[in-house]
């Protein structure tokens, strides 16, 4: 995590966070603005996915979406379809003057970003994301100010007394990788909603000495520096 305004570093796992990985949905962030900047995109409530009829297990897929319900989706589909209209050459352009991870889009348009056998997707660490999201809030990439602001608005997750979290630019600039079995994107949220609580720059419901995250209780140790997850139902 890293303090926009004073340039402190903090981290969790200093060796994993140098760890390049591939982006998965983190990159929708960057395909968006790029989409935003080439015109494809023009408004967070923007027509933007289709439903083709076909049922799949991630019930918010199976519908139209806008451009904001499909980032809060993190519908895949919807964002391969906004890759192939950038196309390969201005998609590479954008990726090289960004400078994001090791820049290798060869896996193909609408994949690089998306690990598979037989693939090579791009790779990027957690502290390079990190950086390059301090560097989109301080206007520090070659996007405009506009493009900026309405990726913005389609990217605010929560706001509270504190501040406004925005997912997936602000006075913090942070990046979350959770690895081993069962690891999802629930639960780097969580992780990174209690994280940011624990430091006092974001407040959610507590009880207990917990936070509710969306069905995930996240219990914070204070002398251990970790976050450990306990899943009731409620």
């Amino acid at each position: 995590m890293i303090d926009c305004l004073t340039g402190a570093v903090s981290y969790f796992d200093s060796a994993r966070s140098a760890e390049r990985l591939p982006p998965c949905s983190t990159f929708k962030i960057w395909n968006l603005l790029i989409g935003i900047e080439s015109g494809l995109v023009t408004g967070a409530n923007q027509p933007f996915y289709r439903w083709d009829g076909d049922v799949r297990s991630i019930k918010d897929w199976n519908k139209d979406l806008t451009v904001k319900e499909a980032f809060q989706a993190s519908c895949v589909l919807a964002f391969q379809a906004l890759a192939r209209k950038s196309e390969e050459g201005p998609m590479q352009n954008w990726i090289q003057k960004i400078g994001y991870g090791d820049e290798n889009t060869s896996a193909g348009i609408d994949c690089f970003w998306l690990p598979a056998e037989g693939r090579k997707p791009i790779r990027i660490s957690p502290a390079e994301q990190a950086q390059l999201m301090q560097r989109l809030a301080s206007g520090d990439v070659p996007f405009s100010e506009s493009s900026r602001n309405l990726l913005a608005e389609i990217m605010e997750f929560k706001t509270t007394n504190i501040g406004t979290l925005y997912g997936k630019t602000g006075s913090y600039a942070f990046a979350c990788s959770l690895q081993g079995e069962g690891a999802s994107g629930l639960q780097a949220r969580a992780a990174t909603l209690a994280i940011l609580e624990h430091q006092g720059l974001l407040k959610t419901w507590k009880f207990n000495g917990s936070s509710r995250v969306k069905g995930t209780v996240v219990q914070i140790d204070t002398f251990a520096d970790k976050v450990t997850f306990k899943h009731w139902s409620f």
